[in-house]
């Protein structure tokens, strides 16, 4: 290596040098700021997203309508009562009886109003078997859940007086939100509190150590905590969810325990080679913490990303992703220097005895032995190494070319294993499109108007005679407020194609007929087919630019920080291949089935819409983490005078044991989600799974350094003309910093 005047320079050595000397600062900083931010957060209380915020488009301008107007629209209720043998009638006595009992019950609960009789709605079926008695729930739509328990005993109370020949059963906005809380609501939580158990337990394996294993995930936990805070006060700007607020658990987990494990296994594998604690700190410092920088601004970069969707959920995710990745960086690079500099031989208090052996026999430079075996083939046939590898990773993706995405109805997000769902697919086949019909929002200067009063009757009459509906069409005036609702069961139900056929009728073919003639009336359409509609627009229409957000700025962050054109392409491509590889999964497992009964995925049938741009930016962030790790450390290497074939099989052995143990933290984190009962938490559980298990073995393992290897000295291509770039790379070789301690921080030759 040439000679060169060194000193530590770069923010992550700075930062951590000054933890390390003023290392009770540096702690009560940390202990501080999580405190203020904590306490903020609380006296600011959370804004979530307004379901007027959700969507732009129709459904956007339906709820802004319904939101100025001051109507607050109530929780629907239903009940079905429908024959079980073919004999009995709605016309039947006994069926009489039974709708009879149903509205005297639910009345005397006092929790309902608008209760009405399917012989005065007509929703009777064609087959006369089934009817629906139809009312409103009293009080806030929100909090309807709360309150629906005794409507539901006294529907259960009729069940058992006509148990013998009828079924009768309640479906609705109040009842789903109530079986859902109670059924499914404990499932993110656990899913939360088993990742830190599991984590720790990993960390225990990799390190042999308590103290050790609990560094990572306590910083993590802090970083976490304080962003829950800076979401309270954030989200008074931009709204928040409780989608966030899990997506920001599960990301910090994995990346402020990954960037912990980086720092910490450096200066451990710098302590066994010999250096002194102080020293091996600092190198610790100026290269896996300037790697954890790099890593941690491309994490921001792609999560910000989201921001670009224009979807309120999306852009919540997004920044709560953001800030958790930034806190979780920022803990790594200040606090842990002067946590490791405050407990000095004690990190290996709590050694686990049956790991002592194994703790002794490896050393952390000695890399691993099965990746040393393999990247000796990878390394001596780099050609085959690569086609094999992408040839792999093509036929893996492949079915991602059959892609469908779609909105997951309810019994695809939850299957037959709720009472409910069997419910809501008998209604929707007795009364195709009834549960969840279409809602024509209308708002005029005088809804009252003679013209306007024709042009609804009109639509009501036309939505029928054109397929869109089967009827009954159901019209609801609020005079006072000039707005009026119509509900009209769409052609289709629950079978997502035909209904989204008959709401494009409705919007192209019978509204401009019949409203729309009308000057100065709004009729946007809204409701569950059209949300869905709305949405997948919304989400199409953002794919682009958040690709190309992404894409360009990780590039450009690639090439300033190690300043080789070479290692910024190739850092993106791999990244795709491993993107593309966990959407063909993805598709092979749901879409397709193969596998499927292993994550309990049977019939599904499509990929949640919103999954695959939210799999991208998710992983494209965390790919790199992998990525900055293992090539900083071959160009350190190569900085260090070695030729770049051994630079890379240096880099990539003296890696492979942190990279691992990181990969199967993540893998387990969260292959959590993939247990929970939601289809739509399994697929993002099982898709960002496989990625990352795939970015750290076939990767980082096999592509990267055969791809290296192919290149050479290409490997650190600049052109001239790009000379002119910041210089964002500030190496040092350990050795330089060494000297550095040694002649008191003066300037040493190296």
């Amino acid at each position: 290596m040439a000679s060169s005047q060194a000193r530590v320079r770069g923010l992550a050595a700075r930062a951590g040098g000054w933890s390390a000397r003023h290392r009770w600062a540096a702690v009560g900083i940390w202990v501080l700021f999580v405190v203020l931010a904590m306490g903020l957060g609380s006296a600011a209380g959370r804004v979530d997203v307004k379901d007027s915020d959700q969507l732009k488009g129709e459904t956007h301008t339906a709820a802004k309508i319904i939101e100025d107007a001051g109507i607050e629209e109530p929780a629907s209720e239903t009940v079905l009562i429908q024959a079980k043998g073919t004999g009995l009638k709605a016309t039947d006595g006994e069926f009489r009886q039974a709708v009879g009992d149903v509205v005297r019950a639910v009345r005397k609960t006092g929790a309902v109003t608008d209760v009405t009789s399917p012989y005065d709605t007509g929703t009777v079926s064609k087959d006369g078997r089934s009817a629906l008695v139809q009312f409103d729930m009293r009080g806030a739509s929100d909090t309807a859940g709360e309150r629906v328990q005794p409507v539901l005993d006294a529907v259960a109370g009729v069940q058992k007086e006509h148990a013998g020949t009828l079924r009768i059963e309640e479906i609705g906005g109040a009842s789903m939100m109530k079986t859902f809380d109670d059924a499914f609501g404990d499932d993110f939580q656990k899913a939360e509190f088993s990742a830190v158990p599991v984590a720790l337990g990993i960390l225990l394996i990799a390190f042999g150590a308590l103290v050790a294993a609990l560094l990572p995930v306590l910083l993590a936990i802090t970083a976490i905590m304080a962003t829950m805070g800076l979401m309270g006060v954030v989200s008074h700007v931009m709204p928040m969810s409780d989608t966030a607020n899990s997506v920001m658990l599960l990301v910090g987990m994995a990346v402020g325990v990954d960037y912990c494990l980086f720092y910490l296994r450096r200066e451990r594998e710098e302590r066994a080679a010999g250096r002194d604690a102080r020293t091996a700190l600092r190198i610790a410092a100026a290269t896996s913490g300037r790697a954890i920088v790099v890593s941690g601004v491309t994490v921001c970069v792609a999560m910000a990303g989201m921001l670009f969707t224009g979807l309120a959920e999306f852009e919540a995710m997004g920044l709560a992703s953001l800030i958790v990745v930034a806190v979780a960086m920022v803990g790594s690079v200040t606090v842990l220097p002067a946590l490791l500099s405050l407990l000095g031989e004690r990190v290996e208090k709590g050694r686990l005895p049956f790991l002592r052996r194994r703790a002794r026999r490896a050393s952390p430079q000695s890399g691993s032995r099965i990746w040393s075996t393999v990247l000796r083939g990878v390394l001596a046939r780099p050609v085959v190494s690569v086609v094999v590898a992408v040839g792999a990773l093509a036929a893996i993706a492949a079915p991602a070319l059959g892609m469908k995405t779609q909105q997951l109805t309810l019994d695809q997000e939850f299957g037959d294993s709720l009472p409910i769902v069997q419910t809501y697919n008998r209604v929707n086949e007795a009364f195709p499109g009834g549960s969840e019909p279409a809602e024509v929002v209308v708002r005029a200067r005088d809804i009252d108007d003679p013209r306007v009063q024709d042009a609804l009757a009109a639509f009501k009459e036309r939505a029928v005679s054109s397929g869109a509906s089967r009827g009954p069409v159901e019209i609801k005036t609020h005079a006072a407020q000039n707005v009026a609702f119509v509900y009209v069961p769409l052609v289709g139900g629950s079978d997502q194609d035909k209904a989204g056929a008959s709401l494009e009728k409705l919007r192209d073919e019978v509204r401009p007929a019949t409203l729309g003639r009308v000057e100065g009336v709004q009729a946007p359409i809204t409701g569950q087919v059209a949300g869905s509609h709305d949405f997948n627009d919304q989400l199409a229409g953002s794919v682009v630019p958040v690709f190309a957000f992404v894409v360009v700025f990780a590039f450009l962050l690639m090439l300033l920080s190690f300043r080789s054109l070479t290692v910024a392409i190739t850092s993106i491509l791999l990244n795709l291949l491993s993107v593309g590889a966990a959407y063909g999964i993805l598709v092979a497992v749901f879409q397709h089935g193969w596998g499927a009964s292993l994550v309990g995925a049977e019939g599904v049938g499509a990929i949640v819409s919103w999954l695959p741009l939210f799999l991208f930016v998710i992983l494209f962030g965390l790919s790199m983490d992998y990525h900055v790790f293992v090539v900083s450390r071959v160009r350190e290497a190569r900085l260090r005078g070695r030729t770049t074939k051994d630079a890379i099989a240096h880099g990539v052995v003296t890696t492979a044991g942190v990279v691992t143990s990181a990969a199967v933290i993540m893998v387990a984190v969260f292959a959590i989600f993939g247990t929970l009962s939601m289809q739509s938490m399994k697929q993002m559980g099982v898709g960002l799974a496989a990625a990352v298990l795939i970015d750290a073995t076939v990767i980082r393992g096999v592509l990267l350094p055969a791809v290296m290897a192919l290149l050479g000295e290409r490997n650190w291509y600049l052109p001239k003309w790009l000379h002119r770039l910041p210089d964002l790379t500030h190496d040092e070789a350990p050795e330089a910093i060494e000297a550095q301690e040694v002649s008191g921080g003066e300037p040493v030759r190296v």
